[in-house]
C-alpha cells in the first residue's frame, strides 16, 4: 500500500500544480487588491496570467488574450485615475479640490487604512475651502462628489478585474 502511494506521488506533475497554485494565489490577491488601497490588483492579475503563460505554455493563454488583459489593465488605471475627478467635477468641484484629493491621499498613506480613506476626502474639503475659497455647502458638495466618484471607480475597477480573471480562465481552460 505504501508503494502504491509513493508511486502515485511520483507520477504527479508537481510543476503543473506549482504554476497553477502561484497563478491562483496571485489572482486572488489581485482581486482583493482591486478593492484594497495600495495593492495593485489589476497589475497582479496581469502578472499572474503572464507568468502562467511563460512558466506553463501548455496551459497558458494566447498572446491575443495577453493583449486584451493589457488593455483591461490600462482601462482599470484610467478609470481609477479619472473617477474621483469626474465625481468631484460632476458635483461642482474645482481644480483645487482635485489637488486636495491628491495631497490628502499622499498624506493619508502615513496613517494606514483610515488615513487612506479619510485623507483624500479631507484634502478635497480643505483645499476647496482654503484655496478655491468656496463656501461650506459647495465645498461639502464637491467633497461628496469625490466620495461618489471614488466609490464608482472602485466598483468599475472590481468589474474590470473580474473580466480579466474571466478572460484568463476562459482562454486557459476552454480555448
Amino acid at each position: 500500500m505504501l508503494a502504491t502511494f509513493l508511486h502515485s506521488l511520483a507520477t504527479i506533475d508537481w510543476a503543473c500544480w506549482g504554476v497553477w497554485t502561484l497563478t491562483t494565489v496571485l489572482m486572488i490577491i489581485g482581486m482583493v487588491g482591486s478593492v484594497v488601497p495600495f495593492l495593485p490588483g489589476p497589475l497582479l492579475i496581469f502578472i499572474a496570467a503572464l507568468l502562467h503563460t511563460l512558466l506553463r505554455p501548455v496551459s497558458g493563454i494566447s498572446w491575443w488574450c495577453i493583449g486584451l488583459l493589457f488593455l483591461l489593465l490600462v482601462l482599470s488605471y484610467a478609470l481609477d485615475f479619472a473617477s474621483g475627478a469626474v465625481g468631484a467635477r460632476w458635483f461642482g468641484g474645482t481644480r483645487w479640490g482635485m489637488v486636495g484629493v491628491i495631497v490628502g491621499g499622499i498624506a493619508g498613506m502615513f496613517f494606514s487604512l483610515p488615513g487612506l480613506l479619510i485623507g483624500p476626502i479631507a484634502g478635497a474639503f480643505i483645499f476647496e475651502m482654503l484655496f478655491a475659497r468656496q463656501e461650506f455647502k459647495p465645498a461639502v458638495k464637491s467633497t461628496w462628489g469625490t466620495v461618489v466618484g471614488t466609490g464608482l471607480g472602485l466598483v468599475l475597477r472590481l468589474a474590470v478585474s473580474t473580466a480579466m480573471v474571466a478572460a484568463f480562465v476562459i482562454d486557459a481552460l476552454w480555448i
